[in-house]
């Protein structure tokens, strides 16, 4: 499949462990002509972890794509409706973020319960 200049929605999750692998594939596909949306789930965007600072790979990926992360519910909402894209990856997409989508689960920053 040709993919130089389709417009693919790259969202990073946030299994940090998996970024230095990912960010590379970005790279890859911005090499190869396609146009590259950053999207990172509210975790993947602003927590600090073991396998690095989250200012370090929005710098990084930002610089890979020469755009600003989509990063919020209100920045991601038209991207379907829009059609900003022309396919979307989920990387990496886990079982556990399989089963978000199939069960239209959203993972939200306030907590509830007891």
């Amino acid at each position: 499949m040709d993919l130089r200049g389709k417009r693919i929605g790259f969202v990073l999750t946030g299994s940090f462990c998996t970024f230095s692998k990912t960010i590379p594939k970005m790279k890859e596909l911005v090499n190869i002509g396609a146009d590259v949306i950053p999207i990172m789930s509210y975790n993947s965007y602003n927590l600090d972890t073991k396998f690095g600072k989250s200012q370090d790979f929005i710098e990084k990926i930002e610089n890979i794509t020469e755009k600003k992360i989509i990063h919020t519910i209100q920045e991601a909402e038209p991207i379907g409706p829009k059609r900003l894209t022309d396919l979307m990856v989920v990387a990496p997409c886990s079982g556990n973020t399989i089963a978000k989508l199939a069960n239209d689960i959203i993972d939200r920053t306030e907590h509830h319960g007891s």
